[in-house]
């Protein structure tokens, strides 16, 4: 396999990602990073940062309006619950991110 069908492969991989992260908008951030060390933000970070390293530029809130299919303050508002005392004590703050 050469470069360009990786990418492309990897493209799709991703695309499905953001597919079944918003048909599984009852998966809270707190979540996703208590049992895998990210989350939704993290992706948005990760792609304003696959950006730049491409030279191009995108602002966090329009990367997170592309990982959350919607801007951010409408998603948070419409689908994200608050944190049960059982998930903010499991929290350990893993992301990778930094």
């Amino acid at each position: 396999m050469d470069k360009v069908q990786t990418d492309a492969i990897e493209a799709a991989v991703f695309r499905r990602l953001l597919a079944h992260l918003d048909e599984r908008k009852d998966v809270q951030n707190i979540d996703l990073m208590n049992l895998a060390g990210f989350c939704r933000n993290c992706l948005s970070k990760w792609y304003v940062a696959a950006a730049e390293q491409e030279s191009f530029s995108i602002e966090y809130e329009a990367a997170r309006e592309r990982v959350y299919g919607m801007p951010y303050a409408q998603w948070k508002t419409e689908f994200q619950q608050e944190a049960s005392a059982e998930q903010l004590a499991g929290f350990v703050n893993k992301s990778p991110d930094k």
